[in-house]
């Protein structure tokens, strides 16, 4: 597995350990790629889309937790 790959799925269980809590308040988040730079883009679903404590799931809930099990990651980004 090459290093892209093995980074990828260490950030696809991490978003899945997370995924429950973001579920249970009728959202969701989809891996979207990670960019050479370590930049890891999401998608928000659901409740997400345009809820005001949306940037503060992705920055304390997502982010903290990818960046600290993940150190490849430098930061996360939500895309459309």
């Amino acid at each position: 597995m090459s290093d892209q790959a093995d980074t990828e799925q260490r950030i696809r269980r991490i978003l899945d350990l997370i995924r429950p809590a973001v579920q249970s308040d009728g959202g969701d988040v989809e891996f979207v790629e990670l960019t050479p730079d370590g930049t890891v883009r999401i998608r928000l679903h659901g409740a997400c889309v345009g809820c005001p404590s949306s940037s503060i799931t992705l920055q304390i809930g997502i982010e903290r937790n990818l960046r600290e099990h993940v150190p490849e990651v430098s930061r996360v980004e939500s895309v459309n």
